[in-house]
């Protein structure tokens, strides 16, 4: 056998053992893949549930013909359903929103884990100072405060992890919308005076998208 034979079959060689080395390793992480997703499709998580607990109403007027004056001190909580899922809320951003335009500004919550069937409670305060709004929108809210009822959303945008075990999963984007329906100048049984402000009992449930 000449040295070039050799040569060739040490090359030869080298190819198959990393060829193996390689399959090797891809069939690790197939199998370790597989292994997750057979775990969470068994778990099958569910998203949170959250509910919007009250509101008190300390500003909601206009000014001029279409600035808005908004402050509310919201009460917001959240449940985790699932038996074996933790919930990570890495990023919650909380505003008020009427019809389609948001009309506070975004107040941030703080990061927090929550364990199996745990609840989770936030009180944060949402305003906005003269928020300038659509006239139609100005002409819709002078319309609701005649009748008496103004339909605000209290909406929640952020991110979530999912925690299994050891196992974290990657990052979900958290979108929640809760109807609070604010009453004025009507009796309403779920009213009470705080301070310089009015609390709404609400217990709305909200719509969640994971």
């Amino acid at each position: 056998m000449t040295s070039k034979d050799c040569g060739n079959h040490d090359d030869h060689h080298r190819k198959k053992l990393y060829r193996n080395i390689f399959l090797a390793a891809a069939a690790f992480a197939a199998a370790v893949l597989l292994a997750i997703l057979l775990v969470w499709l068994i778990l099958r998580p569910t998203k949170p549930h959250f509910i919007l607990q009250d509101a008190t109403v300390f500003a909601f007027n206009l000014s001029g013909p279409s600035l808005l004056t908004a402050t509310f001190q919201i009460t917001l909580s959240a449940r985790n359903p699932n038996a074996r899922i933790g919930v990570y809320y890495d990023r919650l951003d909380v505003y008020a929103a009427y019809h389609s335009q948001q009309i506070t500004l975004p107040m941030r919550l703080p990061p927090s884990y929550q364990g199996h069937k745990d609840i989770t409670v936030w009180s944060p305060f949402v305003y906005g100072r003269e928020v300038p709004v659509a006239p139609y929108l100005a002409t819709s809210l002078g319309q609701d405060e005649l009748t008496g009822t103004v339909l605000i959303h209290v909406r929640v945008d952020g991110r979530v992890r999912w925690k299994v075990g050891t196992f974290i999963s990657g990052s979900y984007h958290l979108y929640v919308s809760c109807p609070a329906y604010i009453n004025f100048g009507h009796k309403y049984d779920g009213i009470t005076a705080v301070g310089s402000g009015i609390k709404y009992q609400l217990l709305m449930d909200c719509n969640v998208d994971v």
